[in-house]
């Protein structure tokens, strides 16, 4: 008889308790799939499938040439939404591209830890078969609560389509209509984008 191998361990072992954005960060980046942090438990997903990555890397050529020159875009990083004291089980969401302050990055480099949702300009997601409801509900209310300005949610269902939200003092985030072909935008920069070039 021949002893079956025993199965690798995973990769991320989730703490039987609720993580700070801290101890969320000490974790490191995992080898397969990606994570995020929700009242201080970890969520885990799939690598992205390959539309998704192509959609995501072409919006963020087109958006790159139009920034202005105090504004960069960061492709798939830890954003803390600030949404708690420091200390309290946190939240950290990934959005697919960040359009932040030029200098956001470079205290990463210096302070450590993430970029914070202060940072923060545009938050744009690539909508996932498995990921509608979080990027239309959860992490629209998420974002908004942390007072992101500008929430983009691309949708790659035929026709492609991108729904920009704005946000509000008072109602949260109002939505444009969805677009199909070019979008256009004033604030929080002049822009246009080829929708029809995303798949």
């Amino acid at each position: 008889m021949t002893a079956l191998p025993e199965p690798p361990e995973h990769p991320l072992r989730p703490p039987a308790r609720l993580l700070t954005v801290d101890e969320y960060v000490a974790l490191g980046e995992t080898e397969t799939g990606y994570t995020e942090l929700v009242e201080g438990r970890i969520l885990m997903s799939p690598s992205p499938v390959p539309d998704h990555n192509y959609a995501s890397g072409e919006l963020r050529e087109q958006i790159k040439h139009q920034l202005p020159s105090d504004f960069e875009v960061i492709q798939d990083v830890d954003v803390n939404l600030e949404l708690v004291p420091p200390g309290e089980p946190g939240f950290s969401r990934r959005p697919d591209l960040l359009i932040v302050e030029l200098g956001a990055r470079q205290r990463v480099r210096r302070e450590g830890g993430m970029i914070k949702a202060s940072e923060v300009r545009v938050a744009i997601e690539v909508v996932s078969a498995g990921s509608q409801r979080t990027d239309y509900v959860d992490k629209r209310r998420e974002y908004a609560d942390a007072e992101i300005p500008h929430y983009w949610i691309v949708d790659l269902r035929p026709p492609v389509s991108l729904v920009a939200c704005r946000l509000t003092e008072d109602f949260g985030y109002v939505d444009s209509a969805e677009v199909s072909d070019t979008f256009t935008a004033s604030e929080p920069f002049p822009v246009s984008i080829d929708v029809t070039r995303l798949l």
